[in-house]
């Protein structure tokens, strides 16, 4: 019996995640069997199709990976923030194999199904704001994002977008265009969709002092003079910075910009794929200051590791596409949209967003202390569990990318799967799965903080 055969026995015995939550090392990383598997790699898989750390995972639940070797590995990255309900979680199993014995697809624009318009009615009512909604389903949250200028585009009339210095929206190429990171996203990758401007983001580390309300009249007035309000389809804009390194803009900032966007008629699109579903301490990270956007651009979180995103937005902005504007062949499949439901339900009666705000505070606390005692940690930053240190020279201020390197290497050696991000390659980031338990997430944070002693 294989490592894989055993959990999913174990998982449906007990109606839960069986893995041990223990961080446990029995070869080194990687051990032969994961080697084997990256050899493979090489040898079929396109080379520009990275990885993070070297391990040929088998199982995962709660807050562990294993690998095909038996070491199991604290996991703070959740496949990038999807798996924040956790691996396999039991109510989400349930319901996708309860929809792949009835049918794997239709084509929701062909002959539809109730799984695809449940969930579009508990993003309607999830989203920030009151007013009439309508949602939209697609693949990735890159494939949102453009469908999301589309339909600002549709609605206003006018071309023009605005996105925002650090930020990430993804790798087709109008979201590179939108994407701010040169290498590895953009390099060699041009030429890029026209009609896509930069504007500067409030950065409190690095941007002076400025208050929310000055950053964003910096933006504003850069955008008036260059692009023009008149010719500006929307703006775009993750309420916290994720690949450009949770990066939280100063209060003030996000509804300063919301305001002069609906005194001008201009979209507002959040991006809540990486902090959408609990992941902040709230159900979207647009909640924090009130935020309430014309369309909410969602994905990752959203299905428990099932490939679904959304576009939700008030009725009169997302009715403007012709019918047959919207859609694709696997836009909302069935079985993404079965795991969406029960991955909300998970949200929402398993005290996860309660969770998220336990373990913001955990890690404030325990990077804030580490923080105190090294002054090359810049700064402690985030919402709930989306949180991450920016390493610095202590003496300039200046990223410092290969301590940052050298702290990530030593907790991949030491069985923590974590992940850097940001412009310079100076951020690490926490993203653990809201399933895991104080005792494991502590223990990573030790590896961390040895990493950090070693460097």
């Amino acid at each position: 019996m294989t490592l894989v055969e055993a959990s999913v026995i174990a998982r449906v015995e007990t109606g839960g995640p069986a893995l041990p939550q223990e961080r446990r090392l029995v070869t080194a990383i990687p051990g032969p069997r994961s080697q084997e598997l990256l050899a493979r790699k090489a040898d079929a898989v396109a080379a520009g199709v990275g990885t993070t750390i070297p391990v040929a995972v088998v199982a995962a639940g709660g807050g562990v990976v294993v690998d095909a070797d038996g070491n199991s590995l604290i996991d703070l990255g959740s496949g990038i923030a999807v798996t924040g309900v956790g691996n396999a979680h039991p109510r989400v199993v349930e319901a996708v194999v309860a929809q792949l014995a009835a049918f794997t697809h239709t084509c929701f624009t062909v002959a539809p199904y109730e799984g695809y318009v449940a969930v579009a009615e508990r993003l309607n009512a999830l989203t920030p704001g009151d007013h009439a909604k309508r949602s939209a389903l697609f693949n990735s949250g890159a494939e949102a994002v453009e469908n999301a200028v589309k339909i600002a585009r549709r609605f206003t009339g006018r071309q023009a977008v605005v996105a925002f210095d650090h930020a990430y929206h993804g790798r087709t190429n109008l979201t590179m265009g939108l994407t701010a990171k040169n290498i590895p996203y953009k390099s060699g990758f041009g030429p890029f969709a026209p009609e896509v401007y930069r504007a500067p983001m409030s950065y409190p580390l690095r941007d002076g002092g400025l208050t929310g309300s000055e950053a964003a009249a910096r933006a504003i007035t850069q955008i008036e003079k260059q692009v023009g309000a008149e010719n500006l389809a929307a703006i775009l804009i993750e309420p916290i910075q994720g690949e450009g390194g949770f990066i939280v803009p100063a209060p003030g900032f996000l509804p300063a910009l919301a305001d002069w966007a609906r005194a001008n008629d201009v979209v507002f699109i959040a991006d809540e794929v990486q902090t959408g579903f609990a992941r902040t301490g709230a159900w979207f990270a647009s909640e924090h200051e009130g935020l309430v956007p014309d369309l909410v651009v969602t994905a990752k979180g959203i299905a428990g590791g099932l490939p679904l995103s959304a576009v939700t937005g008030r009725a009169d902005i997302m009715d403007a596409a012709m019918p047959g504007g919207l859609g694709g062949t696997y836009g909302g499949n069935p079985l993404a949209c079965a795991a969406a439901l029960a991955t909300i339900d998970a949200y929402e009666h398993d005290g996860l967003i309660e969770r998220a705000q336990r373990i913001g505070d955990l890690l404030h606390d325990r990077l804030g202390r580490l923080a105190a005692d090294d002054p090359r940690i810049g700064e402690v930053r985030g919402r709930g569990a989306m949180v991450a240190i920016e390493l610095v020279d202590p003496e300039t201020g200046a990223p410092d990318a290969a301590l940052t390197a050298k702290v990530v290497a030593h907790a991949h050696a030491n069985g923590v799967v974590l992940l850097n991000c940001g412009t310079y390659g100076n951020v690490i980031r926490f993203l653990p799965p809201l399933t895991i338990p104080d005792e494991l997430l502590l223990d990573g944070l030790g590896v961390i903080a040895d990493g950090l002693a070693a460097a």
